[in-house]
C-alpha cells in the first residue's frame, strides 16, 4: 500500500478530533500559562463527538440536560428520564454544522426515537453520525491519488423503567465506529477504524406537587454514567499504551419546573461533568552540562518517560475511572478544575412556544470552553421545532455563528388528531 498525505488543513481536523475533545482543538501548547500562572493540561479521549451536545433544546440552555423533563433526546443526557414520559411514542431529529467558520462540510446528525410499554418500562435507541467531510489524500510527491470522507458514527438502544414513584433508573449499550483514515499508512504505520463498545448507568428523582409559595412545582435530579467501555485503538501496532480511552463521563443535575399560571411555566436547570479518564501528568526534561533544561523528556532505563508529578495515564479502564479523582498533577485544586459547570432556563407559554436560555463555564487550564447560549421552540400539532445559537465569550468555539435545529414528532398527537377529524366526518 502507498504512504499517503492528506490536505493539511482537513487531516488535522481529523486528527484533533479523534483523540482530543473538542476544547483542546484551540488549546495552545501544554506549557502555556494562564492569567492565574497556571499550566495548560487538558484531558484528551478518543471519539469526542460522543459528548457533543446532539439537541437544540439543551444547546439553547448551556449543553443542560440530566434532569430535564419530557425530553424526546433523553438517550443522550439521562435515558432515565424516559421512565416518567406521559408519551406513548416520540422521534426526533437533530442537525449541528461543526467549524462551519473554517470548513463548510463537517456535521452532526442525531436521531433518536422511544417506545414506552405498557408497565414495562420505555425502550429507544439512537444514531449519532460526525461527518468530517471530503479529504485528499496525495503521495510522497504530492499527487493525488483518491478522496476519503472521515467519519465517526454510535447506535445506541436503551431502556428505562421505574422502580418507585419517584425513581427510576435507566441504561444503555453503544457500539462506536471511528474511520478517520480509510485504512490507509499514514507514516508508515498501518491505520484501521476505531471501535468501542460502551454502556451509559442513569437514575432519576422525581417529586411532582411541590408547593413552592402558592405555586406548583416539579423538582428532578439525576446522575448519568456514559460511555463506560474498552479504550480504542487506530492502527494495528499491538502496543496497548497506545490506545485512547474514550470519553467516560459523570453529569450529576437538578432542575426546578414551576408553574406560574395555566398558560406560563418555567424552569430553572443546572448540570456538572467531569471526564472520568486519566489527567495527564507532567514529566521531567533532561537538562544539558550547563544545568539549563532542554525541550527533551527524561526517560527510564526502559525507555518509559519520567512522571515527575501525577500518574501514569497508561492503566485499565476500571482504575482509570476511580483514579480519575485523585490523578491530577496539581492536586485536589487541579481536579475540582476539571469540572465543567453549565446552568439554563426554559420559559414555556402554553406548551406551545418557549425561549431559553444558558450559561457554559470550563476552567482556562481545561479548555477554556466559556459561553452564553440561547434558544427558542415551537409545537404545532403533531411537530416541534427548536432552534439554539451559541455566543463564545473567551475564545473561538466550533458551535459560533452556527443556527442548530431539532424537529420532534409526537405520535400521540398525531393518533388525537386523527380521532378529531374522524369525528368530524
Amino acid at each position: 500500500m502507498i504512504d499517503i498525505r492528506a490536505n493539511g488543513k482537513k487531516i488535522f481536523l481529523v486528527i484533533a478530533a479523534a483523540i482530543v475533545f473538542e476544547n483542546s482543538v484551540y488549546s495552545q501548547s501544554t506549557n502555556t500559562q494562564t492569567a492565574e500562572n497556571l499550566q495548560l493540561n487538558t484531558i484528551t479521549t478518543a471519539v469526542p463527538f460522543l459528548l457533543i451536545t446532539p439537541d437544540s433544546r439543551a444547546g439553547g440552555m448551556g449543553d443542560v440536560g440530566c434532569a430535564s423533563l419530557n425530553d424526546i433526546n433523553a438517550v443522550h443526557w439521562n435515558v432515565s428520564k424516559l421512565a416518567f414520559t406521559e408519551k406513548k411514542m416520540g422521534f426526533g431529529v437533530s442537525y449541528t454544522p461543526w467549524l462551519r467558520a473554517l470548513v463548510p462540510d463537517i456535521n452532526l446528525a442525531y436521531i433518536t426515537g422511544f417506545y414506552k410499554m405498557k408497565k414495562r418500562g420505555t425502550v429507544a435507541a439512537s444514531l449519532r453520525y460526525f461527518s468530517l467531510g471530503d479529504i485528499t489524500f496525495t503521495d510522497a510527491n504530492g499527487q493525488v491519488i483518491g478522496q476519503f470522507r472521515p467519519n465517526e458514527f454510535s447506535i445506541d438502544v436503551a431502556y428505562a423503567t421505574k422502580l418507585a414513584d419517584n425513581f427510576s433508573v435507566g441504561g444503555a449499550v453503544r457500539f462506536v465506529n471511528s474511520n478517520l483514515t480509510g485504512n490507509a499508512l499514514v507514516e508508515s504505520s498501518q491505520t484501521r477504524a476505531g471501535r468501542a463498545v460502551g454502556v451509559d448507568l442513569s437514575a432519576l428523582y422525581k417529586k411532582d406537587k411541590v408547593k413552592l409559595s402558592d405555586k406548583k412545582a416539579i423538582v428532578a435530579i439525576g446522575i448519568n454514567i456514559s460511555n463506560i467501555g474498552n479504550k480504542m485503538s487506530y492502527s494495528d501496532r499491538g502496543d496497548k499504551n497506545s490506545d485512547d480511552f474514550i470519553p467516560i463521563n459523570l453529569r450529576l443535575g437538578g432542575s426546578l419546573n414551576v408553574k406560574l399560571d395555566d398558560y406560563n411555566s418555567i424552569s430553572i436547570l443546572a448540570d456538572v461533568n467531569k471526564l472520568l479518564v486519566p489527567t495527564p501528568p507532567t514529566y521531567k526534561y533532561k537538562v544539558d552540562a550547563n544545568g539549563v533544561t532542554t525541550g527533551e523528556i527524561a526517560t527510564d532505563a526502559d525507555g518509559n518517560p519520567i512522571i515527575a508529578s501525577g500518574k501514569d495515564p497508561n492503566r485499565g479502564v476500571a482504575e482509570g475511572m476511580f483514579g480519575s479523582f485523585s490523578d491530577a498533577p496539581g492536586g485536589g485544586k487541579e481536579e475540582l478544575r476539571e469540572i465543567n459547570y453549565s446552568v439554563g432556563m426554559e420559559y414555556w407559554y402554553n406548551q406551545l412556544f418557549a425561549i431559553r436560555a444558558g450559561y457554559f463555564y470550563e476552567h482556562p487550564t481545561k479548555g477554556n470552553r466559556q459561553f452564553f447560549t440561547i434558544g427558542a421552540g415551537v409545537r404545532y400539532n403533531v411537530f416541534g421545532l427548536d432552534f439554539a445559537y451559541l455566543i463564545p465569550t473567551q475564545q473561538r468555539n466550533p458551535l459560533e455563528n452556527t443556527l442548530r435545529f431539532t424537529l420532534t414528532f409526537d405520535f400521540d398527537a398525531f393518533k388525537d388528531q386523527n380521532k378529531e377529524e374522524s369525528k368530524t366526518e
